[in-house]
């Protein structure tokens, strides 16, 4: 009995050891598939969801699926139907005609201006623009919408079919651009609702129908996306298009882009999964977050045996998560019918369906001349500053992004010497960058380009140092309101020219350092550029360091 007790025991700490061992080499092998999964991250461009979906089901290889529907307000100074003025923070209820309040008896009058900017809209995303178009009824009873009914085109849209061009960056020091597109299925025209301003100290809701009647685009895009990241950089390209093209000011923050997300996962190859909707989300950023949230949460419950509910959403962005609003298991009906009181909307070619004789030409769209009035739109001008100036593909994206830094940049191009990849530098880091610190746009910059352009002039012909050329920008960026030739004469900025003088100084930079000088001889070769520092403190900056290192070199070999 005793031997087989102490039998067991031995066999319990032989079973123990080993245990001890496979958790060592279990341990040991979850680290080594950390490091490679880290260093798969950093050398493959990819959605961060994607690499969250690998990590966790790895098996069942779970995608994200994101399709996006973006009202944007028409940048009009009246209202769709209404003669009423469009302006944000306007006090409450002061821009409200009686079309806008539906009184009894009031008809709607398109407004051409939004005509033509859904058209001008829909040529710069290749989309087919239907001649004629026609205006329904979308019911749904909510305080904020008098009329009990929305004016929509549900059945035949302004524009359908087109395409958006994206581009993003992978990895800001490779700068690897990858250009992806996504299927507009159509554009159309409607009218927004008014605000409702909830007051839970009271239990009241106060009704603000200055944004009643005001036009909106609603684009929707097909679920070509697979992360938030791709939706976050499809926003982005579409808001530097609407503001390019004039058609919507794209003010995120004042409600004049708003991005619902349709988001869903399935197995690829198979049908798509359950979706939910996200609704009015108002920033690319949170867009992103909302976006893959939202497919970890879906994965996470299918996962665990559940079921993905359609429903709809909203984004917490304090606490970075969905919540849920309401389901959409129910189908919802709208009751639409054609609107009775606007007939079908036609837009002319001077080709194919002139005007008829009797039209007003101020109340005619055509889109020929709409064609013409588009401008360079934000990805033809990336590549025409890269294949003109030879810039780095990241820096074209910072121009691009930044309204006015473009004419900015290409000004100093054309007028300094000093070729456009110096400029690019200049404009990028230290004009962009103290704009940015001070919270300027570029036309409130202090340095015009011209004076920019006069500064490089002087550095590349020799005439001051680097680092006296940034005491020079700063001067000018403070507002001495002289030029750069005047502010490095009256500080004595110039580069030294006696080269009998700078001989003596580098001289006895090297007569007090012996020690430095016996490391140099010895192969230290980075200690020669403190003794090249100490020459600049005694020169005050002014001596061109090229001479300094070529008299170094030559008085310590």
């Amino acid at each position: 009995m005793a031997a087989s007790s102490a039998g067991m025991c031995t066999a319990v700490c032989n079973l123990n050891r080993q245990i001890t061992v496979y958790t060592k080499r279990i341990k040991a092998h979850n680290t080594f598939n950390k490091i490679i999964i880290r260093r798969l991250w950093t050398s493959t461009p990819r959605c961060h969801s994607q690499l969250q979906i690998k990590k966790k089901s790895a098996t069942q290889q779970l995608v994200g699926v994101v399709g996006l529907e973006i009202h944007a307000q028409i940048n009009s100074s009246t209202k769709l139907f209404s003669g009423s003025q469009v302006g944000f923070s306007a006090p409450p209820n002061s821009q409200v005609s009686f079309f806008d309040a539906s009184l009894p008896g009031t008809l709607p009058v398109l407004n051409r201006r939004c005509v033509e900017a859904a058209v001008m809209t829909g040529l710069a995303l290749d989309c087919t623009i239907n001649r004629k178009s026609l205006f329904d009824r979308k019911h749904y009873f909510y305080a904020d919408l008098p009329a009990g009914y929305q004016i929509t085109q549900q059945r035949v849209p302004i524009a359908v079919d087109g395409t958006l061009w994206y581009s993003h960056l992978i990895g800001r020091k490779q700068g690897q651009v990858v250009t992806k597109s996504v299927r507009i299925k159509q554009i159309q025209l409607e009218q927004d609702s008014g605000k409702s301003m909830h007051d839970d100290s009271r239990s009241q809701t106060f009704i603000d129908l200055n944004r009643a009647g005001v036009g909106l685009m609603e684009l929707v895009m097909e679920p070509d996306m697979s992360c938030g990241e791709e939706a976050a950089a499809a926003v982005r390209e579409l808001q530097l298009i609407l503001q390019a093209l004039g058609t919507c000011q794209g003010n995120m923050a004042e409600g004049q882009l708003r991005v619902d997300a349709n988001i869903s996962v399935h197995h690829p190859g198979e049908p798509l999964g359950v979706r939910t909707e996200v609704k009015n989300i108002n920033s690319a950023r949170f867009l992103a977050k909302a976006i893959d949230y939202e497919i970890e949460r879906q994965i996470e419950v299918l996962e665990s045996g559940g079921a993905v509910l359609n429903e709809t959403r909203a984004f917490d962005y304090k606490s970075g998560q969905t919540i849920p609003m309401r389901d959409k298991e129910g189908l919802q009906d709208y009751r639409f019918m054609p609107e009775p009181n606007l007939p079908p909307l036609i837009v002319y070619d001077r080709e194919r369906a002139p005007p008829p004789a009797g039209a007003d030409p101020a109340q005619v769209v055509l889109l020929d001349a709409v064609r013409e009035l588009i401008p360079e739109l934000p990805r033809a001008r990336r590549a025409r500053l890269v294949d003109t100036y030879g810039i780095l593909a990241e820096h074209s994206f910072t121009l691009v992004n930044e309204d006015g830094l473009t004419e900015y940049f290409e000004v100093v191009a054309r007028e300094t010497r000093a070729g456009p990849k110096k400029a690019i530098g200049w404009v990028i880091n230290d004009v962009l960058g103290l704009l940015k610190q001070q919270g300027l746009n570029v036309s409130q910059s202090p340095v015009s380009p011209h004076a920019l352009s006069e500064l490089l002039d002087l550095l590349e012909a020799g005439r001051v140092s680097s680092s006296a050329a940034k005491t020079v920008f700063q001067e000018l960026w403070n507002g001495a309101g002289r030029s750069a030739a005047q502010i490095v004469e009256e500080l004595d900025l110039g580069l030294v020219d006696n080269s009998t003088e700078l001989l003596r100084i580098c001289q006895h930079v090297i007569d007090s350092h012996p020690d430095e000088v016996q490391a140099i001889r010895a192969g230290n070769r980075k200690v020669l550029n403190r003794l090249m520092g100490l020459v600049q403190k005694q020169t005050k900056g002014r001596a061109d360091p090229v001479r300094v290192r070529a008299i170094l070199e030559q008085g310590t070999s």
